[in-house]
């Protein structure tokens, strides 16, 4: 304090202007830091609308062919494939998974040749959507999700997918040793370039539910044994470390806001990138508050990316991705 009683120090200099606060802001974001999740439905003639995720649709592949051009034209990082089989194509093993043919594979064929030399082509790599009990993985006699067998399927997918012109593929199952599993089985194939995004810290999340629309699940009973339970966060950071151990090229904390700890505890002790994803929970509560009246929407929007930015992700996923691109570039 000086004579007068009146501080020296006045941190509110720093927030003066809008132009003053852009300049000394900590935390930017980029469109190169955004990745889009995408959904491609193989039995639809026109994009479907999902009812709880507004201004979100299941594509078909021609809608699938102009939402990755605009992606790559506002300059996102990447798109996340997800493939939803018709339910005549989904049994006990996942096999559509595997099919060259199938909706997954197919669709990563087109967006390779689309954009594939524009921003990276990813796909994700995991069972649920593809089984008719919606599990992540086979199962035992007993009805449970057998983690070894379920690997060996892990395997075949991650060669499909490579073929299909998948640069990185996101290991979301939650299975023990999965990215050692993926990575040997690429290796063994010619496909050492491809790359690993293990959803390192995946959680149980009540978050998802509306996922659970966009790729029409039919889960039985819940997926507790595999994911990671909200009340634990050692456990996240050491599912992470034992990934990067195990040849992981990028880890992953899903979801995002309700785990910021574990998006600054994994950024701060791995040596890869970490990407957290804003996933289908999120976006709804915000979209719905926004319908409502009860907050501003855009600002809630960008507020939430910046605090998983500050927290350590060095890219998101969000289905904003695009919108939020395009307001950054001044193309609103």
């Amino acid at each position: 304090m000086n004579s007068g009683s009146f501080p020296e120090v006045r941190p509110r200099r720093l927030r003066s202007t809008p132009a003053m606060r852009r300049l000394v802001a900590e935390t930017r974001i980029d469109p190169a830091q955004l990745i889009l999740p995408l959904f491609v439905r193989d039995d639809i003639v026109e994009p479907v609308a999902l009812q709880s995720m507004p201004g979100v649709v299941q594509h078909t592949f021609d809608s699938l062919r102009g939402a990755v051009t605009e992606a790559a034209e506002v300059g996102l990082g990447g798109v996340m494939l997800f493939g939803v089989p018709a339910d005549s194509a989904k049994d006990a093993a996942g096999t559509a998974a595997t099919d060259p043919d199938g909706v997954l594979n197919a669709a990563t064929r087109v967006v390779a040749e689309e954009v594939g030399d524009a921003i990276v082509v990813q796909t994700d790599l995991c069972l649920d959507e593809f089984t008719d009990h919606g599990h992540c993985g086979v199962l035992d006699a007993s009805g449970a999700v057998d983690n070894d067998a379920t690997l060996e399927r892990y395997r075949d997918m991650a060669i499909e997918q490579a073929r299909a012109g998948s640069q990185l593929l996101g290991l979301s199952g939650m299975m023990d040793g999965q990215v050692q599993a993926v990575r040997s089985a690429l290796d063994g194939e010619g496909f050492e370039g491809v790359a690993v995004l293990a959803y390192a810290a995946k959680y149980a999340s009540a978050f998802y539910g509306p996922f659970r629309e966009a790729v029409g699940s039919t889960l039985r009973g819940d997926r507790k044994t595999y994911q990671l339970d909200p009340a634990n966060r050692r456990e996240g950071l050491r599912e992470a470390e034992l990934d990067v151990a195990e040849g992981a090229d990028i880890v992953m904390v899903k979801p995002a806001l309700s785990y910021l700890d574990l998006v600054a505890d994994v950024s701060a002790a791995v040596p890869v990138p970490v990407w957290a994803y804003q996933v289908s929970g999120e976006y709804a509560m915000i979209e719905a508050a926004a319908a409502n009246g009860w907050i501003d929407r855009d600002r809630a929007i960008l507020e939430s990316l910046t605090s998983i930015r500050r927290a350590g992700a060095e890219a998101v996923l969000t289905y904003w991705a695009v919108e939020v691109a395009r307001g950054l570039k001044g193309l609103r």
